[in-house]
């Protein structure tokens, strides 16, 4: 999928890591070594590995590779890879648009829009979903029909911090647990898995967008998602969690008729294009507002 940036410029890179995936799934040889990876203790060890201090040795090539630009981000010593992926942005470099009415996006990503029906499919790592199999309630998805569901695709060298999307109260983070099956190991044509990432995912009763649900996906096996608050009073704009190492995705559902996603992503979402988009970054405004906000 291609992407843009606001100004509608082609976005390169950021596919690298699902060709790598799709190679992966795609073939019984990487399937088999899937289930190996995804044994709790390969995921201990790799977790080990890449918090150790030897995994340093990795940070300059991906630095280079990428072409992270080190300056906007808070100088520290990193004592080990993941330390690294984890690294805090200067304030200044993600203003947060404080204005009520604006809808922000929660993290650095490309972005991707999708009305939200009965029917609808998202493709999340590889993985298609309806509201009700990514949220394992059936109740809960019919209560956002006729709502948006918002895409947020991390790369690996995107910023892995996040934040909410606007003030409210938050409830309790409810967790969902990731699965890895073989359905048919001697197909190789076609994808013979069934697989699920584990999710996080809490409420937020917002003040300007209704009951807000934001989910948060992990990498299949040694990515980690990190909340920092179960129920509680929250602020638009303030840090919600991180993930660890491993690319990440979050989704945010919103309700019927309570927010007008900008002309430019919902443009490029209908041609199949994502949108580069900054955490904190206005990405919509309130319904009953946007009539008068530019």
């Amino acid at each position: 999928m291609h992407c843009k940036d606001r100004t509608g410029r082609r976005v390169e890179g950021g596919e690298g890591q699902d060709r790598f995936l799709q190679r992966l799934y795609g073939a019984r040889v990487g399937r088999a070594c899937v289930k190996v990876l995804i044994q709790p203790w390969v995921s201990r060890l790799g977790g080990r590995v890449l918090n150790s201090g030897f995994s340093r040795v990795g940070i300059p090539r991906f630095i280079e590779k990428n072409k992270i630009d080190m300056s906007q981000y808070e100088e520290r010593h990193f004592h080990s890879y993941n330390d690294f992926f984890m690294r805090r942005i200067k304030p200044e470099m993600r203003p947060v648009s404080m204005e009520p009415t604006h809808l922000i996006a929660p993290c650095d990503s490309r972005l991707t829009v999708h009305e939200i029906t009965e029917n609808s499919r998202f493709h999340i790592k590889g993985t298609a979903y309806t509201l009700e199999s990514l949220l394992r309630d059936k109740a809960l998805a019919r209560a956002y029909d006729g709502g948006t569901l918002l895409l947020f695709r991390l790369t690996v060298d995107d910023y892995h911090r996040y934040c909410y999307v606007d003030s409210g109260e938050k409830s309790k983070n409810h967790w969902l647990p990731g699965v890895f099956h073989t359905v048919n190991p001697a197909a190789a044509a076609v994808y013979p898995i069934y697989k699920e990432n584990t999710r996080c995912y809490s409420f937020i009763e917002s003040e300007n967008f209704g009951r807000i649900l934001q989910m948060e996906v992990g990498a299949l096996m040694v990515g980690k998602i990190v909340n920092y608050e179960e129920a509680a009073r929250v602020a638009r704009g303030s840090e919600k969690g991180r993930f660890e190492f491993g690319g990440s995705t979050i989704v945010v559902v919103l309700p019927r008729r309570s927010c007008v996603i900008d002309a430019d992503i919902l443009a490029n979402s209908r041609a199949g294009i994502e949108t580069k988009v900054k955490y904190g970054e206005r990405i919509g405004c309130k319904e009953t507002c946007c009539g008068e906000d530019t």
